[in-house]
Formats: structure tokens, sequence, C-alpha cells
């Protein structure tokens, strides 16, 4: 993978996914998805039939799932499985899984095993076990959001970037001064080796968290995080982005546009523009 894999802990390596079967499964999935996100779930696969839930076996414990109320609810016959993920296996996962996509016909996300694509910005990523490929929704929302706003010579923070798939396209657009960061090891490595991939020069990755932006001002700040943190991290935001800058949100439900939009208001910014896609909300708002 390109990493010096001895600075990382084995339990950054490692995820429990939970299998859930659901009858019916409809509203009880999105109710079930949002609570587990509560509880420091990363990511989510929609079945017919119930959901996968992934979290990394650091922010797990045995009774994660003690005070998730839908699971007590009897409108709703639910029942569920759990196994480790390990590092090597997951990361073969996303080999066999992973195919490119393309949003809106202007900008595709791709392994580096797949051939150029001829899409105006043209994004190589390796995921490995860090979360922005595009195919999550909240990913997808963002590139799209992205790709109809002026990036040119504008400083960007992306904030929980990921595999830096977001910093990157802001770059491809005209960005020149970026600083992108995540507080998870593996994450900062992997987001260095797709610099490397893209030949992205202008982006600076940091390991660490909010504190790490003190002092500074960006014209657009990116964040695709979730929904507590991102009420936690908001006012910091308003604070370091420039007279008229942007800030774009995601990693929430629908159900929490009201609570995030409160939040940005009372530190004075404005809503500018949403976007929805099976319930996931993408958010830009105006300092």
């Amino acid at each position: 993978a390109g990493y010096c894999e001895c600075y990382l802990m084995p339990d950054y390596h490692d995820y429990i996914v939970y299998s859930f079967d659901i009858d019916p499964p409809e509203p009880a999935s999105e109710i079930l998805m949002a609570e587990l996100a509560e509880k420091g779930f990363e990511s989510f696969e929609e079945l017919k039939t119930g959901i996968k839930a992934y979290i990394r076996r650091l922010d797990w414990s045995d009774n994660i799932l003690s005070d998730i109320s839908i699971l007590n609810n009897t409108d709703f016959d639910i029942s569920f499985n759990h196994k480790l993920i390990e590092a090597e296996n997951w990361n073969a996962k996303w080999e066999q899984d992973f195919s490119p996509i393309e949003v809106d016909g202007r900008c595709t996300v791709r392994a580096s095993f797949h051939e150029p694509a001829k899409t105006e910005y043209d994004i190589e990523i390796d995921p490995k076990m860090s979360f922005g490929t595009g195919h999550h929704e909240t990913t997808h929302l963002m590139i799209k959001m992205m790709l109809d706003m002026d990036f040119n010579d504008k400083s960007v923070l992306d904030m929980g970037c990921g595999t830096a798939v977001l910093a990157i396209l802001a770059e491809q657009k005209g960005a020149k001064n970026l600083l992108a960061i995540d507080i998870d090891p593996w994450s900062y490595r992997n987001a260095l080796e797709n610099l490397d991939r893209n030949k992205s020069d202008k982006i600076t990755v940091r390991e660490g968290d909010v504190d790490l932006i003190d002092g500074l001002n960006f014209d657009i700040i990116i964040a695709n995080i979730n929904r507590n943190v991102l009420l936690e991290h908001i006012p910091t935001y308003s604070s370091a982005l420039n007279e008229g800058g942007q800030l774009l949100l995601s990693g929430f439900y629908s159900e929490d546009i009201p609570t995030i939009s409160d939040r940005c208001l009372d530190s004075g910014l404005s809503l500018s523009k949403k976007l929805e896609r099976n319930n996931w909300v993408s958010l830009k708002f105006i300092n």
C-alpha cells in the first residue's frame, strides 16, 4: 500500500461489520442507520432486506447496541450478527468491489487499476481503509456541489479529508492553497499516497483535529464528517471563513437539516444551497 504500517496499531486496521435483517425494511433501516451513526458507525451498505454497518474495532464494544431503541420496536422484526474484518481482507474487498463512479458526466473517481477517464476531472483514488471514494452518497453530493462552484485561486480546507478526494477535486478546479486534515493516521497516510497518484502539489495534509486551523482563514471549507462533530465544529469553521466564504457540509440525514442550519445561523452563516440523495444531505452556507 505504500504505508509504513509499523506506525499503526492493529485496531486501526480492523473493522467490525454488522449485518441486520429487517422486516419490513422501511423506515426502520433509515432510523437504524441514524442511530448507529451516533454510535460511531462510519459507513453503511443498504440491502433489500436490511443493512450492513461498519465500525472501527477501536471504536467498538460488546454492548454498543444496548441503547439502540429501534431494535426494541415491536413494529419491526430485526435480527443481526457481526464479524471481524481484518485489514488485509478489507483492502482486498475494496479492490474487488471498487468500480469507477461518474458525477454529472464531469468528474470520474476511479482506482489505479482502471483506465484513465475522459471526463473534465479525473481523480485516481486507492481508498484502502479511508472514507471517500465517491460511492457513498455524501461524497457524491459534495462532488456534485463542488462542480458548480468557482475554486479558481481559492484557499480551501478539507476537514476530515479521508482519501483527500475532495481536496484533489478542488485543486483540479483551480484552488491554489489547500489544507487537508484527518484525525485518523490511516487516512492521513492514504491521503498522502493519493496526492502523489494525482500529482497534487498544492495540497498540504496534516494529521489531527480542528485545532490545527487556529489562526488560519479560508475562502472555502469542506467538511464531510458526521452530525455531532459538525455541530461541535461549525463555530470554528465560521470563524475561519473569509468574508463571503463558503462552507460545504455533509455526513448527515435530511432530518438533521434544521439542527445543522440553526447551528450555522447562530454562527453567522446563511444557507445558500441544498442537495439530497437517498436521505443524505449536502448543504452550502455563506459567511
